[in-house]
């Protein structure tokens, strides 16, 4: 049996308090941060969806994925976190890995634009990591919005459930 993840509140400015906020969690949930940078988002995603959900936080940057192991020792530790470094563009789960129900990237070039090409192999990619109803959001929104995945229909406009 997992170890209770401690009922505590990420230190998150109101900006990422506000995303984790607007997503869709409920307990149990498996989702996926894309570029997690130090994790304070992941952390608290995993608080919300534990001791039974989990949370794989990735990031390109190996520095960014030090800090969330350490600054997320305790979900970690727990059951409810694991990070890797990957590109959202390069991402593959591990043979026999469960596929997520959400994906969510703040401040994420593949995902919000600036990299059209990446942008496209990084949402093949996060599709084939998600189950079939699995849905994306990204920044950009109020204060998010949800991105189309291929192969799937496109997501109505302002769709969140809570």
């Amino acid at each position: 049996m997992p170890t209770p993840v401690p009922a505590r509140r990420a230190d998150l400015s109101p900006r990422l308090a506000a995303i984790v906020d607007a997503l869709p969690l409920r307990p149990g949930l498996r989702v996926l941060e894309i570029g997690c940078g130090p994790g304070a988002a992941a952390r608290e995603v995993a608080r919300r969806v534990g001791p039974r959900g989990r949370v794989l936080a990735i990031d390109r940057s190996a520095a960014a994925v030090g800090q969330e192991r350490l600054g997320g020792a305790l979900e970690i530790a727990a059951g409810v976190l694991v990070v890797r470094q990957a590109a959202a563009e390069d991402l593959a789960l591990d043979a026999g890995e469960v596929p997520y129900d959400l994906a969510f990237a703040v401040r994420v070039g593949a995902l919000d634009g600036r990299h059209p090409d990446r942008g496209r192999r990084a949402r093949r990619r996060i599709a084939a990591a998600l189950t079939p109803r699995g849905r994306l959001f990204v920044d950009g929104g109020d204060p998010l919005r949800e991105l189309a995945l291929p192969g799937r229909p496109v997501p109505a406009r302002g769709a969140r459930d809570g």
